[in-house]
């Protein structure tokens, strides 16, 4: 019988190289996926939302918590934005039945009346599972008044102060601009506009918000399809009430033709056909621009891009500009280019590449050919200018550099990458020859261990 022997040193060598190796080589085998035990999922009771004008939106959500949980959310969405927008929620770590509160501050007039909020609850758990909860949702109001409501097909209007015939007749300038500029931008209007008509000037500027300048009359919210306008019930056959009502229902629809997830047409633009289409290229306007264009303050296109100046005579005179630019573009290029101008928005193309397909030339080009015609005196350019390129180290002007010389080695062909550098998943990579480099070491040392132990035992 043979008996059993604890491995000498050599034996115990090649062990430890075959368990380095074994190590080493761990990471390139398949790692069999994870299998989790399934969580139990939350319980939700019913959650609740409600509302007070000027002060807070409020959600609520009962639930039982298990002893998991590492994480509560709410995820609340209003019309207009990208996604939800995600807040953590305290919450008691002991496990049981609880109910949550999300309270969203309003007294500071950052929300207009009409704009709804819809939230969820998110529950997190330690092993990286999570559960969703019933969505709630609640319509923030004005509920200082006690509103009237007359619908048409597409517009609602909703007024406090003035009879049955102060709301049809609201109405039916509404109706008549909708269909009107739906028409002529060729866009169907189906989904409801809420119309808003404040009789107290204080009332009307509180439902803005803080922020309003005190010379609009009227603003309508794209992302809410609603219109705000202060219009008193004496005023309703005033002239100016069937300018104001179709302007603002001119940016709804303007909004319906150019809606993309790109590109927004420029603000100049917007308004200027807002002008253009309920009041047209009136002689008041056009005097501010030609007065502008004579004593050297006329506002390019450019600077009229996103928000209009804040300064009274400024603020007014962009909306000036603005229908100036529409009427001389109608004027050279027809009404067709016009709607073809606003409709090819809807593609999310960059405002160059819609003027050129609509009328041959970029935005710079039209804003130049437009104050060439007013005869405008050349704007100062304010704000920061491009630096002036400063000097080239020597040779470097001299042209593309020279050819290799003849026999010079070049670059071969290396292994394809990852972007950052790293080697693509299809090659082997220096992880893999650093691994061999290293059990071709392991090896060696091995090797050269038993030729010296079995010297030893020979001498």
């Amino acid at each position: 019988m043979t008996a059993l022997r604890r491995p000498g040193r050599p034996a115990a060598i090649v062990v430890l190289a075959v368990a380095s190796l074994l190590a080493l080589l761990a990471p390139l085998a398949p790692v069999a996926p994870l299998v989790r035990p399934a969580a139990a999922a939350t319980d939700f009771g019913t959650p609740t939302a409600r509302s007070t004008f000027g002060e807070a939106i409020v959600f609520s959500q009962p639930l039982v918590l298990d002893r998991g949980v590492i994480r509560v959310e709410i995820l609340v969405e209003t019309p207009g934005a990208v996604g939800p927008y995600v807040s953590p929620v305290e919450f008691d770590a002991i496990a049981g039945q609880t109910t949550l509160s999300h309270r969203i501050e309003a007294a500071d007039g950052s929300f207009s009346p009409n704009t709804r909020f819809a939230a969820r609850w998110r529950v997190v758990r330690n092993d990286g599972t999570s559960d969703l909860g019933p969505a709630a949702s609640v319509t923030y109001v004005d509920t200082r008044f006690s509103w009237r409501t007359r619908s048409g097909d597409v517009v609602r209007v909703h007024w406090y102060e003035g009879s049955d015939a102060f709301g049809a007749r609201a109405l039916e300038i509404g109706e008549s601009a909708v269909e009107e500029t739906a028409a002529l931008l060729g866009v169907r209007e189906s989904a409801p506009v809420d119309f808003f008509v404040y009789a107290d000037r204080d009332a009307f500027y509180d439902a803005l918000g803080p922020a309003s300048r005190e010379n609009v009359g009227g603003r309508a919210i794209t992302e809410t399809r609603t219109m705000f306008a202060l219009i008193s019930p004496d005023a309703i056959d005033d002239a100016w009430v069937g300018t104001v009502i179709p302007h603002e229902l001119v940016h709804l629809v303007f909004d319906t033709a150019v809606d993309n997830p790109y590109h927004y047409p420029a603000h100049w633009l917007n308004e200027g056909l807002a002008v253009y289409l309920s009041e047209g290229y009136a002689a008041t306007d056009r005097t501010a621009v030609e007065r502008a264009a004579a004593d050297g303050t006329l506002i390019p296109l450019d600077g009229l891009i996103g928000q209009f100046p804040t300064s009274r005579e400024r603020f007014f005179l962009a909306y000036s500009v603005s229908v100036s630019a529409v009427d001389f573009l109608v004027r050279t290029w027809g009404r067709d280019a016009l709607v073809a101008l606003v409709r090819s928005y809807a593609d999310g193309v960059s405002d160059d590449e819609a003027f050129e397909a609509a009328i041959g030339i970029d935005t710079t080009a039209f804003d130049r050919a437009w104050r060439d015609e007013l005869g405008a005196v050349e704007p100062i350019a304010y704000g920061p200018q491009p630096a002036l390129p400063g000097p080239l180290p020597p040779g470097w002007d001299e042209g593309p550099a020279s050819s290799p010389a003849p026999g010079a080695p070049t670059a071969g062909p290396g292994p394809s990458a990852t972007p950052g550098g790293a080697p693509s998943a299809d090659d082997d990579g220096p992880g893999l020859a650093i691994v061999l480099a290293a059990v071709a070491i392991v090896v060696a040392g091995v090797g050269a261990g038993l030729l010296i132990a079995d010297r030893r035992r020979r001498a």
